[in-house]
């Protein structure tokens, strides 16, 4: 019965509804919302998203799906997502509240692959006592990879967004509702950045669903860690943006750590060579012990200009999770279980900041895109720069070293600025 609870739990990682979320708090009456800020070629109501993903092709009705069978070779591909409104000003109208009028739904069209890598592992063989990679087998995986860029790169030049959002979904999401929940993000940012989703093979049926698709997320990692390698050896991309959510969370961070790894062993700074902006971690299922040695001990921090992470003591899925393995997770940490002194250093330090959002209305664990007051501030996060507490982001620091989110935010707070350039950090 407890397994069974626990499985139902964490189904809250996904997003059972393909539709756009209610306007964060920042669109209430139809301000702020940087319409003229948008590249005129982004301003329409069916925008072609990206993905990268290890999910294994099939083919329905003579159409391209993605389901939970694993691949060991990755695709970068497109689709266009249809927003429910007639044209771009309808949409703008519809992204607020303002006369009750909202989006009902989003429509992700069929998905076309652009670059099919070759499988990994390589071959390879050894010479003069070193194993090395098949000279014919590197080549194509090396042509994978400059296709790849070069999509990218033309994207950069067709719309002038020199930023990437990456979204990675927790478990029991299929590849539509990671898709929609970018959308979601990327319009809500104001679609200043190329946005990819890094989809992996979870949406497992059954009891077990929650442990399969937790393999299944041990089996991306190198893909995501290639996925962040390339990307950020295009000279003409300025700053990777990465929303993770739940167990996405532990893909990407430890895609990331290995990549620090690596980068340091080059004797390059790895915010240098990895070109991170802001990392958001929402409702993150990771083992509080395992964040500590994957995350701080490898200074996994000096990667980006700031780390966001969400919690909510109250998350049902993760206490569950925490009572289970006898470890909290981290995103429903409590003060009593991170000290204060060790906050308070993660913040001026390492510019790692702890966001508590228990006392904002939401549902539950997919809080990050469903509750107004805290996807407007990942929004504020990502448009402005900014770091919690100043004039653009306008949290309240706790006595336990834990920025608060209140129903309302910003709205009580926030002057209508965000159209001037820069930021308060």
């Amino acid at each position: 019965m407890v397994l069974a609870g626990l499985v139902l739990l964490l189904a809250g990682c996904a997003v059972r509804e393909v539709m756009l979320a209610p306007p964060p708090n920042l669109y209430l009456e139809g301000r702020n919302y940087p319409v003229d800020q948008v590249p005129e070629v982004l301003r329409n109501v069916s925008p072609l998203m990206f993905y990268v993903t290890d999910r294994a092709p099939e083919e329905t009705a003579g159409k391209l799906v993605y389901g939970t069978e694993r691949s060991n070779s990755m695709a970068l591909g497109a689709v266009r997502v249809q927003f429910g409104a007639q044209d771009w000003d309808d949409l703008v109208a519809r992204t607020s509240i303002d006369g009750g009028r909202r989006i009902s739904e989003l429509a992700v069209q069929e998905a076309g692959e652009l670059v099919r890598f070759t499988d990994v592992p390589l071959r390879t063989r050894r010479e003069a006592g070193a194993l090395i990679f098949e000279p014919g087998a590197l080549s194509a995986y090396e042509a994978g990879g400059r296709a790849f860029q070069d999509a990218i790169r033309a994207e950069i030049a067709r719309t002038g967004n020199r930023r990437v959002l990456i979204f990675t979904h927790g478990v029991r999401n299929d590849f539509d509702r990671a898709m929609a929940t970018l959308a979601n993000l990327w319009h809500y940012e104001g679609r200043s950045s190329i946005p990819i989703a890094f989809t992996w093979p979870a949406g497992n049926s059954g009891l077990l669903s929650y442990f399969r698709d937790r393999e299944a997320g041990d089996f991306s990692v190198y893909h995501a860690k290639e996925f962040l390698r390339l990307l950020a050896e295009i000279p003409e991309l300025e700053d990777i943006d990465i929303v993770a959510h739940s167990r996405g969370t532990d893909v990407m961070s430890t895609a990331l750590r290995e990549l620090v790894i690596y980068h340091r062993g080059r004797g390059v700074h790895p915010k240098t060579a990895m070109k991170g902006g802001t990392l958001i971690l929402a409702a993150a299922d990771l083992d509080i012990g395992v964040v500590e040695q994957r995350l701080q001990t490898e200074r996994v921090s000096e990667a980006f200009e700031q780390i966001n992470v969400y919690v909510n003591p109250s998350d049902g899925a993760l206490r569950l999770s925490s009572i289970l393995t006898n470890v909290p997770r981290l995103g429903s940490i409590t003060p009593d279980e991170v000290l204060v002194e060790e906050i308070e250093q993660l913040r001026k330090s390492e510019l790692v900041h702890f966001i508590r959002v228990e006392q904002v209305r939401g549902r539950g664990h997919s809080y990050f895109r469903d509750n107004p007051a805290v996807l407007s501030d990942i929004v504020l996060a990502l448009r402005t720069r900014a770091f919690p507490g100043g004039t653009l982001r306008p949290l309240e620091l706790g006595e336990d070293g834990f920025w608060q989110l209140h129903p309302n935010y910003p709205l009580e707070r926030l002057p209508d600025l965000l159209r001037v350039e820069g930021s308060d950090r």
